[in-house]
């Protein structure tokens, strides 16, 4: 009897504590300290780079479109408590993922991921994605996903045309990690694949 409390406790817990769906830097867990983090797909939206007034660097984002599916990483955010997740992805709103999110939790918790909202995407300007923010996502990437997940990302990621500053040697994002050689390689295997401009 005492087993079955537990396990109708758990479900309880489970069905109580929200879930983020990330897509960039968060698929890298050296960036967060949430639990139960685990390897999941987000179905009808696809990843692409978005400029936005007054910002010198490009976002990483999602937009709504049939058929697609990216791969990310799901967490647990504690108590329902997104305050600092929200602090995290300023300039990004919060979407209940309403089903499109593909995992193993039975039951399934609520989920959401972020999104910068359309209305403040603008289509010119001197913006460029950050080396040592690509870094992060692909590190990330490949840690749960392997080298073909990395690929996949690339593939799956839109607006490789926009520039890229190489800032490694003075990280200007606030999360930068160490890669190893071969990581740094990966990345820069891919950029040179897609043609992408570093600067």
């Amino acid at each position: 009897m005492q087993d079955v409390d537990i396990i109708a406790q758990r479900r309880q817990n489970t069905r109580m504590t929200p879930y983020f769906f990330g897509y960039g830097s968060l698929v890298n867990r050296n960036t967060h300290a949430y639990p139960d983090a685990r390897p999941a797909q987000l179905r009808g939206w696809h990843r692409l780079w978005v400029r936005i007034e007054g910002a010198a660097h490009v976002f990483l984002s999602v937009l709504p479109e049939e058929g697609t599916v990216i791969d990310g990483l799901i967490a647990a955010v504690p108590g329902a408590d997104w305050v600092a997740l929200d602090t995290r992805e300023t300039n990004y709103d919060r979407i209940g993922s309403n089903g499109a999110v593909v995992h193993d939790i039975i039951p399934a918790p609520d989920m959401a991921h972020y999104s910068v909202p359309t209305d403040t995407h603008v289509t010119s300007g001197d913006h460029t994605i950050l080396l040592s923010y690509l870094d992060v996502v692909v590190q990330g990437f490949l840690r749960e996903y392997g080298i073909d997940g990395v690929q996949r990302f690339f593939d799956t990621t839109r607006g490789w045309d926009t520039p890229i500053l190489n800032d490694r040697a003075a990280p200007k994002y606030p999360r930068a990690q160490e890669l190893t050689a071969q990581e740094t390689a990966l990345v820069d295997q891919h950029l040179t694949r897609l043609s992408a401009q570093v600067q």
